[in-house]
């Protein structure tokens, strides 16, 4: 197998994480209704009845993200979100490592998918020249 393939199917192990990881804990909590989202919202000082809109702002960011054509769109516009997560988390004066910072680990982890799936975003944002 060869590096090019390797960071190709490691690219798309990454999304996929991402990707589940975002449905399972963020974006179905919101879509179904459960209480936790509501309460979650509620306790970072936003009124409970924005699960819903975030949960499909969410949905409609990781769908643009797992298209191949639209993948960096949906890359930058989740970017957005998890900025405004962040900003939240530190109005908030959540715990830095497992709140604060919580937004960058997801961003980088998404990135890093995006980064090794497509030539493109490497040729764009290189490690080494």
């Amino acid at each position: 197998m060869e590096s090019s393939d390797i960071m190709l199917w490691t690219g798309r192990v990454l999304t996929t994480l991402f990707a589940l990881f975002m449905l399972g804990a963020s974006i179905f909590p919101k879509l179904t209704g459960m209480p936790v989202a509501g309460e979650t919202l509620a306790a970072l000082g936003w009124p409970a009845g924005y699960a819903l809109m975030i949960g499909i702002i969410e949905l409609a960011c990781v769908v643009l993200y797992l298209v191949p054509s639209t993948s960096l769109l949906g890359a930058v516009l989740m970017t957005g979100l998890l900025g405004g997560a962040m900003a939240t988390q530190i109005r908030a004066a959540s715990p830095l490592f497992s709140h604060v910072l919580f937004s960058i680990y997801l961003g980088a982890f998404m990135w890093g998918g995006l980064w090794l799936r497509l030539p493109a975003v490497r040729a764009v944002l290189p490690f080494l020249r």
